[in-house]
């Protein structure tokens, strides 16, 4: 019976330790199951700050402790033909202030640090220096914001005393500023930057991306107070500078041109006035003024319309200039001779409409030089009549028009010249006198530089070629060049306008030059009504020619904006052209043809009393349908 029991009781306690075991396993697995899962979590959540978030902490912390700052490029310079400087940039002091500095901060673990300064009493210091009131200070230093700027492109001595006062979180950087040590000279054409040095204006904005180079950048380390940290990173990365640019202008063409345009305002009480001169060889730019101008350095206190290049901004009718493409296409045409005699018209029928000159031509009959000399309206539309709708329409193409002449200034308008199928019954007649179309001076300046290079266009150009870091010039590339009218054509031409000017009856005595044969026209056109049908009681004088007429060197186009109370291009616009060709010819060290020898003799009382004769004008006729441009008889010369 005992036997029994001792097996029993054995197996019972070896039910008992195997089921301890088993608990004990369970309990051994439990433990490593939460383990595992509290392990992966850890891992987890490493690989998440560690690489997941990875980037984002890193940048939060160079947030924290970094300060970035932008290093501005020194803009490429601008200069004239000869080498003189237009535009510049000189190192000026930019003061900024973390306002950080000036508020209490916290450390990571949670420790308060201190504000660096008392921003009452550095506004109160930094006042009289920034030249601001000190409440507008404090109120930069005490900001939400890392980086706030005090002054930008002060003086540099202004920001060395500044640096000197070791004032928290204030710092100074050096930062080119840009100046035009020529004033007001070529303002229009140069332009003007930012106060980021980005190009505005002026081929200052044409060629940005030229003159501006590229940005560097400043790293270094920054306290949580704004202080910086003497051992921590600090990386440069140098800005490089930019390219140079080299311009056609000549410095002393230029102000002549300026001085011309701004007395011709000033003496017959003109809106405006502008002029271009450019070199028949290369139809360089020479000078491009517009009058009034302004300071780039002092564009604060300017008027907006005084940075406008009105050269090749804005249009006008020509008027009697345009006259010699017209007589240029007959030429070419074969449809007439400069010698040749024709019976001469009192009026003309076109469209209804009747033109007629002021004053008829004498004579029962009349040569091609006698209808230049008088500018006679009704000789000009007989030609006109003779070429036809398309051929006119083709060479005033052919010369410029309706098109960009590429000379590379921003903002070059087109102009208007009407496709032939839009054409109304009197468009034939007052676009061959420069009527119902409109053209920039810079177009009329090279169809006449086309007719003084024996009929071949050329593209302007005012960019000469830029300067690179190996100091040489890279010039423009050529924009080409196309035939317009045969050399014999455009020599003939060159001589009718030359009896414009020299001619007893020529309206263009007073652009006659001293010691220069000079050829060239004159014209008066009445301007568009802006908010009526037909013209305004407004005029806009205008004067184009070039000298010496044999081998012409220059070509000077003129325009006077509402002047008066005398208006005629041959009062108010060819004075203009003779000083400012006289001061060209004599820069460019032109020798004289003897081609006037006395200006007592070419401005004589005939010759004035002969131009203002010539320059009586008609009435303007109201224009056949409201949709057309202004049309009518023209003003005169």
């Amino acid at each position: 019976m005992t036997e029994q029991p001792r097996r029993l009781r054995a197996l019972a306690a070896s039910r008992v330790q195997r089921s301890a075991r088993e608990t004990g396993t369970r309990r051994i697995r439990w433990m490593l199951l939460i383990y595992g899962l509290l392990f992966a979590l850890t891992f987890g959540q490493l690989i998440n700050v560690q690489v997941v978030q990875g980037p984002d902490y890193a940048d939060r912390g160079v947030r924290q402790r970094a300060r970035i700052v932008d290093l501005a490029a020194t803009r490429g310079r601008i200069y004239d033909r000869e080498g003189d400087v237009l535009a510049t940039s000189v190192q000026s002091a930019s003061v900024y202030v973390d306002p950080r500095a000036y508020r209490p901060g916290e450390t990571p673990d949670g420790q308060v640090v201190p504000a660096a300064g008392d921003s009452r009493e550095v506004a109160e210091a930094l006042a009289p220096l920034l030249d601001l009131r000190a409440d507008d200070v404090r109120d930069r230093l005490e900001r939400d914001a890392h980086f706030v700027y005090l002054g930008r492109q002060l003086d540099w001595e202004v920001g060395e005393r500044i640096r000197e006062l070791e004032l928290p979180g204030v710092g100074v950087l050096a930062e080119p500023q840009r100046v035009y040590p020529a004033g007001p000279l070529a303002g229009q054409i140069v332009g003007f930057t930012g106060i980021d040095g980005e190009g505005l204006q002026g081929l200052e904005e044409q060629y940005d991306q030229v003159l501006r180079g590229r940005s560097g950048v400043l790293t270094f380390d920054q306290a949580p107070g704004g202080l910086g940290i003497t051992s921590g990173t600090r990386e440069l990365q140098p800005s490089e500078p930019g390219t140079d640019l080299v311009l056609t202008l000549d410095r002393d063409v230029q102000y002549a041109a300026e001085q011309a345009a701004a007395n011709a305002v000033e003496e017959h009480d003109a809106a405006a006035a502008s002029v271009v001169v450019l070199d028949v060889d290369t139809f360089e730019v020479l000078g491009m003024a517009s009058s009034p101008g302004f300071d780039p350095n002092d564009r604060g206190n300017s008027d907006p319309e005084t940075w406008r290049n009105r050269a090749v901004t804005d249009v006008f009718e020509p008027g009697s200039v345009q006259k010699a493409l017209t007589v240029a296409a007959a030429l070419e045409e074969g449809l007439v001779s400069a010698t040749s005699a024709r019976p001469t018209s009192r009026s003309v029928q076109a469209g209804g409409r009747t033109f007629r000159d002021p004053h008829p031509f004498p004579g029962a009959q009349w040569t091609l030089g006698d209808m230049v000399e008088r500018s006679s309206n009704v000789g000009t539309i007989e030609l006109a009549q003779q070429l036809g709708p398309e051929r006119l329409y083709d060479y005033l193409r052919e010369f410029g028009y309706a098109q960009p002449t590429g000379v590379g200034f921003p903002g070059e308008s087109s102009g208007l010249l009407m496709p032939t199928e839009n054409w109304w019954g009197t468009s034939l007649p007052t676009i061959s006198i420069g009527q119902g179309v409109a053209v920039t001076l810079m177009q009329l300046a090279t169809s006449y530089a086309t007719l003084a290079n024996d009929g071949v266009a050329r593209t302007p150009r005012i960019v000469r070629g830029t300067v690179g870091e190996d100091g040489r010039l890279t010039p423009t590339a050529s924009g080409g060049e196309r035939r317009v009218v045969s050399p014999d054509t455009a020599g003939q031409v060159r001589s009718l306008l030359e009896r414009a000017v020299s001619g007893e009856h020529g309206t263009g005595g007073r652009a006659a030059v001293e010691g220069y044969s000079v050829a060239g026209k004159t014209g008066t056109a009445r301007k568009p009504s802006v908010d009526a049908r037909g013209y305004s009681g407004e005029y806009v004088a205008t004067f184009v020619g070039f000298a010496p007429v044999e081998d012409p060197e220059v070509v000077v186009a003129v325009m006077v904006d509402e002047p008066g109370p005398v208006f005629y291009g041959g009062l108010v616009a060819a004075p203009v052209f003779s000083e400012v060709m006289a001061a060209t010819l004599a820069a460019r060290r032109v020798a004289p043809d003897g081609g006037s020898p006395s200006l007592d003799v070419v401005m004589d009382e005939a010759r004035l009393v002969a131009a203002e004769t010539a320059a009586l004008e008609s009435e303007a006729l109201p224009a056949d349908d409201p949709g057309s441009p202004p049309v009518g008889d023209p003003v005169g010369d």
